[in-house]
């Protein structure tokens, strides 16, 4: 029974502990009243703004690219063993990727105006 207890009041008090760490390092949303260190540039928006919706689809891309090479180094070390049902299974995926970027090029993700 006791264990309970201190399990509630730990988990109180670590729940308390970080709203109040929230509180304390909270940075509002205030336009910003200095210049940024050595640019030479005006702000033109906050510094905590958002990236515009036209980043998220081409690092969607990009992680894909990337998984790719995560497949591809261990699969360049097994290839001699497997033979040639390794190399198919390596075209198969790399045929999905392309259809992916293919879809990708449709949909207007690699279009920056």
């Amino acid at each position: 029974m006791y264990g309970i207890v201190a399990m509630a009041l730990v988990a109180v008090f670590a729940v308390a502990f970080l709203y109040a760490l929230h509180r304390a390092v909270n940075v509002l949303a205030e336009p910003l009243t200095v210049l940024p260190a050595q640019s030479g540039w005006l702000p033109q928006e906050h510094a905590l703004s958002r990236f515009h919706a036209r980043w998220y689809p081409a690092s969607i891309v990009f992680l894909a690219f990337d998984v790719e090479m995560l497949f591809m180094y261990p699969w360049a070390v097994v290839v001699a063993e497997e033979g040639m049902t390794a190399v198919v299974e390596m075209f198969l995926f790399l045929g999905a990727l392309l259809i992916a970027v293919t879809w990708a090029w449709r949909e207007g993700v690699f279009r920056w105006v």
